[in-house]
């Protein structure tokens, strides 16, 4: 499950991923990984998306829009990708949690829930490259207002399953 960040921050994102990452770029929409590679793993390809529709429709009418603060870049896990994190607590943790209780069986993630959208993933990064990264700062806030579920099966293209709005009131 992806959240798509549209917006000025989705933007400037799209545009440091074009200047430092084009694979990166023509792969993927800037974006924030909900599940699948950290909290809960991914789903096995036996769940449908009437299941997914029926346990996760609600939680998403019931979460309203979440709009979350960047953190300042950093080195993800102990490699060269460069990472923007979003807290790891409060209405994304709640709606991550829900999510992963949601009857729905996740397998393992390789990953603790580290929350983030990727600035940079495939090349190795010069030194000047690397510092710049490191130096960006996006003020402008990340808004989620829909998820997307998709079936990836690498190095096929993804397919797109279920896209549900986050609609709840505030």
């Amino acid at each position: 499950m992806i959240a798509e960040l549209g917006g000025e921050a989705g933007e400037r994102i799209r545009a440091i991923n074009l200047k430092y990452d084009p694979r990166l770029a023509r792969y993927k929409a800037p974006h924030v990984t909900i599940t699948g590679s950290s909290g809960v793993g991914p789903l096995p390809m036996s769940v449908t998306v009437a299941e997914l529709v029926d346990k996760l429709g609600p939680i998403a009418a019931s979460t309203p829009p979440l709009v979350l603060e960047f953190g300042v870049p950093v080195r993800f896990m102990q490699t060269e990708i460069i990472v923007l994190p979003l807290d790891p607590h409060g209405p994304l943790r709640v709606f991550h949690d829900r999510v992963a209780s949601s009857g729905l069986p996740f397998q393992q993630a390789r990953f603790t829930f580290t929350p983030h959208c990727t600035l940079s993933l495939y090349p190795t990064l010069t030194r000047e490259a690397e510092r710049e990264l490191l130096a960006v700062r996006i003020k402008e806030p990340a808004l989620i207002d829909s998820v997307t579920l998709y079936h990836t099966l690498d190095p096929q293209p993804s397919r797109k399953l279920v896209e549900l709005r986050l609609s709840g009131a505030e």
